[in-house]
């Protein structure tokens, strides 16, 4: 069980894959970025040329990609090499898609495990997220041991589906503390505050959230060097009203929130950090 595969090499990826190999696993990974995987194999992990040669090669693959329909496009190629893996899904994906991934393989004698990720890729590097894991009990308790590499918490949310479902519903409201910050900020600067002055005293108060420290100075000093691109929270955003749609809730805040990354992914802010979002508010 000391060897595993990682399947997408990007910005959580990566940081996942240092924590792995710093716990003393070894690590077979494949990205289609030639750069994604010659960081990796600096950083000690071994690269395959393929996604199939992943799964051939390890009982235990950890998926990190940027949506459910390339999740179902690396999972189709998998497919021919799938012989009892433990797959655990880091993707933040849509959990319908989730769930069907989870019945798929238990058809072919896999277990599924979607273990959404509640923290930007820097947090996860230094072992500060939180994970949401739905599956069977047996699967939940198999990969464990793996999430505890990266992760200072870990919460079995139910079966195959609801760890994405848990994501959509912490990402909705993290993304809004993100958007609020960002409004005030850029309102105090309009109002010519001063703004690492009225940053401090958000955090002073009743106010305060953790988005402050982790994204408030990126906002006032425009620092947008990506830790979670803006374009994939845009598409958690998406999801999250799709949720809505399926369940009749109403989401107000977000059907606004989701046209605020939409202009500033239309500004180009959107492979940058999500704190750019204050860019929507200043152009």
């Amino acid at each position: 069980m000391s060897h595993a595969g990682l399947v997408g090499l990007g910005l959580l990826g990566s940081a996942m894959a240092e924590r792995l190999l710093q716990a003393g696993h070894t690590l077979t990974g494949y990205d289609i970025s030639e750069s994604a995987r010659q960081s990796f194999e600096r950083n000690g992990g071994n690269t395959a040329d393929s996604v199939r040669r992943v799964f051939e090669e390890c009982s235990v693959v950890v998926i990190s990609l940027p949506d459910s329909q390339i999740v179902r496009s690396v999972m189709t190629e998998a497919m021919p090499a799938l012989s009892g893996q433990l797959v655990i899904d880091t993707t933040t994906g849509d959990p319908q898609d989730s769930a069907d991934l989870g019945r798929m393989l238990a058809e072919h004698g896999s277990r599924y495990v979607d273990a959404t990720v509640l923290g930007s890729s820097e947090q996860t590097r230094q072992g500060q997220v939180v994970v949401m894991a739905g599956g069977t009990d047996e699967a939940w308790q198999q990969a464990l041991p793996w999430l505890t590499c990266f992760s200072f918490r870990q919460f079995h949310t139910g079966g195959c589906g609801s760890g994405a479902t848990a994501k959509l519903i912490v990402n909705l409201v993290l993304g809004l503390n993100r958007a609020v910050l960002a409004e005030g900020l850029n309102l105090a600067e309009q109002c010519g505050v001063n703004l690492p002055m009225i940053l401090e005293i958000l955090k002073s108060g009743a106010a305060y959230s953790k988005v402050m420290d982790i994204k408030g100075e990126k906002m006032i000093s425009a620092e947008f060097s990506p830790q979670a691109r803006l374009n994939q929270h845009w598409k958690d955003v998406r999801l999250i009203l799709d949720l809505g749609a399926q369940h009749a809730a109403r989401l107000p805040l977000s059907e606004v929130h989701e046209g605020l990354l939409r202009r500033a992914s239309e500004l180009g802010f959107g492979d940058m950090d999500n704190s750019a979002i204050i860019r929507a508010f200043q152009s």
